[in-house]
């Protein structure tokens, strides 16, 4: 390793010397060029790499001390710039050696690691014949997931990834671990960390309850454009109807992308119990189509299917909303409106832009309530809820700039539409974490009581408040507003 930097003289007194890299280190290069997002591809003073729990605690020890500005990275998949990584004068944590999945057969439950991606989980555990409520896409990791709630292909069956998780081994700012559960002494710390981010320490273990593994039916259908409006009645209908057939879920999708064939619907559909062509997708299968490849499959095979493609600079908003027709409708109109904004600015083609829908029942809430609740606030939403996001990806971070007011101008207006709805019902306060922009007010969007719990909770494991000064990145409870 060259000669360390000032920024890491903590963590070599500390005995990390060996974890660390710097900027003329090839694999900290590696490291950088290996967050999916050009967004979030800076270059801090230096990355540390603790290969455990222990020596993760060390690093935060260390940097805390030394008043060391640090992130923290697990999978590197959060889009936006700051949210798992710091540039200049800071340090970030990278968890990658910290991605094993092991499965215990004594209670059924799985431990994984928060550098551990979706696409190796899902495989270690089949091997034991069991699955977990985890993510929909291959590249991202489990921390962030976890930490965000996590919309899952079993959501409407077993709630939120997170209602699924059983205990939180957590570093706090001290460089304490403690385990958090339902049940001991941290029982607080256990219901913020679900969905409450990185407002309170580091988790270095997940245990997620398992189920057993069964058939899986799924994939894609790609459609022409022009079934967008059919499509918001049978969206409607299918997220009405999600509790009679709670192991079918759906993704839709709007998108351009001139390189791929421009303008089309595309419907993620899957059956988690196996079951083919199930009736809750009638409406969708009768619709024409340019292809599809819905058959009994996998979860491993279906993962890729969302995947959006490397080396863009990619601008996310969430909304939520009452789910109505007409809402959907007009989302579908605003994408429009984007899609020619972009490629106007973008005549080469070479952008993409896509909104998705996709049905939160309100029995999810429910189950939420049931798994000793989390801190999302859906329980107080009265409907069911279309969960929504606006994307743009383009190759520069110029165009990055000129874009982002235009996706979010998509959000304000589709909220001002659902507002006008049902007195004002049609819009849902709550902002999904894992879709959202850094300039939404996500935290807030939980409501007051679990904006107190997160308070409380910040300043009972972190009295310095060394995850709000020191660790900037991402959505800070310090930062709500009352």
């Amino acid at each position: 390793m060259s000669k360390p930097c000032p920024q890491v003289e903590s963590l070599v007194a500390a005995g990390l010397q060996s974890r660390i890299l710097l900027p003329d280190d090839e694999k900290y290069t590696e490291r950088v060029d290996s967050y999916w997002c050009n967004s979030a591809k800076l270059r801090p003073a230096a990355i540390v790499q603790p290969s455990s729990a222990l020596e993760v605690a060390t690093a935060v020890k260390a940097l805390a001390g030394a008043g060391q500005l640090f992130a923290v990275r697990a999978g590197g998949h959060t889009n936006f710039a700051g949210s798992n990584n710091i540039d200049g004068s800071g340090v970030t944590i990278d968890l990658g050696l910290l991605n094993t999945t092991r499965y215990d057969a004594a209670t059924q439950t799985a431990h994984v690691e928060p550098a551990a991606k979706w696409k190796n989980v899902y495989p270690e555990l089949e091997k034991h014949g069991r699955v977990v409520i985890g993510g929909r896409e291959a590249e991202v990791g489990v921390g962030g997931f976890l930490l965000g709630g996590g919309n899952t292909f079993y959501t409407a069956r077993y709630g939120w990834a997170c209602d699924n998780v059983l205990a939180f081994e957590v570093v706090l700012a001290d460089g304490s671990i403690v385990t958090a559960d339902a049940t001991g002494e941290h029982a607080d710390l256990f219901r913020v960390l679900k969905g409450g981010s990185n407002n309170f320490g580091i988790v270095t273990r997940f245990t997620l309850r398992t189920i057993p593994s069964s058939p899986f039916w799924g994939g894609y259908a790609v459609r022409p454009i022009d079934v967008v409006a059919e499509s918001a009645k049978a969206i409607e209908d299918f997220t009405a109807n999600v509790v009679n057939d709670p192991d079918s879920a759906l993704n839709y999708t709007i998108c351009r992308a001139p390189r791929l064939g421009g303008d089309a619907a595309v419907t993620i559909l899957t059956n988690v119990a196996g079951v083919e062509s199930p009736a809750a997708f009638q409406s969708f299968l009768k619709m024409p189509e340019v292809m599809n490849n819905l058959k009994p499959t996998s979860i491993d095979e279906v993962l890729p299917y969302t995947s959006l493609p490397t080396g863009y600079y990619n601008i996310w908003y969430a909304l939520a909303f009452k789910n109505d027709a007409s809402i959907i409708a007009k989302a579908c109109e605003l994408h429009t409106r984007l899609a020619n904004e972009v490629q106007a600015q973008v005549p080469d083609g070479d952008y993409s832009t896509h909104i998705s829908f996709q049905p939160i029942p309100r029995a999810v809430a429910q189950q939420s309530v049931a798994a000793g609740g989390n801190v999302l606030g859906l329980e107080d939403y009265p409907h069911d809820v279309i969960l929504f996001q606006a994307n743009a990806s383009v190759r520069t971070n110029e165009l990055a700039g000129w874009a982002r007011p235009r996706v979010r101008a998509v959000v304000e207006d589709l909220q001002a539409f659902a507002e006008t709805m049902d007195g004002g019902e049609g819009a849902c306060r709550w902002i999904y974490l894992n879709y959202a922009s850094p300039d939404q007010d996500v935290l807030r969007s939980y409501g007051p009581e679990n904006v107190r719990r997160m308070r409380d909770a910040a300043a009972k494991y972190d009295p310095d408040g060394v995850f709000q000064r020191l660790c900037p990145g991402g959505f800070k409870i310090s930062a709500v507003k009352d």
